[in-house]
């Protein structure tokens, strides 16, 4: 697929009623990125990785943000973690509030004080430390008053309980089965406050019955550009940054009125992410 231009605020009105809105997103420079342990079936420690394509890259995906209109703020990377550049999983973050992660695997467990340092000096109301395992914003997807939480390979259930006490806003849980879609923002994205994408061999029977009833009017993701990591998307309501390869799921986005931004990150994914499990929102 080729990148789409960014649509400048000048033109926003002319898109259909789509409206971008600026947003506030942190990242990780993938200094330190390699693959060299397996805890996806995306891993593959026998591959290698190119680090100058990735930090390369994920260049391109922040100068998007900021062509875009949007802040985009730094975590330092720690060496030895090789999965820090993955920032969404390293907490959730909804109106001025943050709650940590507690990562399921010991590999990433030490990201989970990182990115808890990093929010408690952010300027934030408040920051709470996990008391579950979740990994963030991999597993909890905010749509405008509801939070859709991710279970299944990673985030405990325990954590949805936990996200609903702390953020007081509703939380639907949402089984996933497809060891590929390990977290619910591989198998769905969210495009405004009211629509989403996803992919429907990702959830469980009763969970995709649930999507349908909620999103009748869904962006349904094909399995070709699923397993691009397609739904691994960002959205500002207008342009959607997504994976240049989901070539199908592009057209689908342009046809509801959004403007499809695609960026390679194919050495990311070789870890099994790509552009959302590169962002976390802050939303304050």
């Amino acid at each position: 697929m080729t990148a789409v231009l960014p649509v400048s605020r000048a033109t926003e009105s002319a898109v259909g009623e789509r409206v971008a809105r600026p947003r506030r997103y942190l990242m990780c420079p993938p200094e330190h990125f390699a693959v060299s342990y397996a805890i996806n079936p995306w891993m593959d420690v026998t591959l290698g990785v190119d680090r100058t394509l990735a930090m390369r890259q994920w260049e391109t995906l922040r100068a998007t943000y900021l062509a875009l209109g949007h802040e985009v703020e730094l975590i330092t990377p720690q060496p030895g973690l090789p999965d820090m550049v993955f920032a969404a999983n390293g907490g959730l973050v909804v109106e001025g509030r943050a709650l940590g992660a507690r990562f399921t695997h010991a590999e990433r467990r030490p990201e989970g004080p990182a990115y808890l340092a990093w929010l408690t000096g952010a300027g934030l109301k408040d920051v709470a430390e996990p008391v579950h395992v979740n990994e963030g914003e991999g597993d909890f997807l905010v749509v405008g008053d509801l939070v859709l939480a991710g279970t299944g390979f990673r985030t405990d259930p325990g954590a949805h309980h936990e996200v609903q006490e702390l953020f007081g806003i509703p939380v639907l849980s949402l089984q996933l089965v497809d060891p590929r879609f390990y977290h619910l923002d591989t198998a769905l994205a969210v495009l405004d406050d009211t629509d989403v994408a996803y992919y429907p061999e990702a959830f469980s029977p009763g969970s995709l019955a649930v999507l349908q009833r909620l999103f009748p009017e869904a962006v349904l993701a094909n399995e070709q550009d699923a397993t691009v990591l397609g739904l691994n998307a960002v959205s500002d309501g207008l342009n959607v940054v997504l994976p240049s390869a989901a070539t199908d799921l592009a057209d689908q986005l342009r046809a509801r009125g959004y403007n499809p931004v695609g960026v390679d990150l194919s050495e990311l994914l070789k870890a099994g992410g790509s552009v959302k499990c590169a962002t976390m929102e802050i939303r304050a």
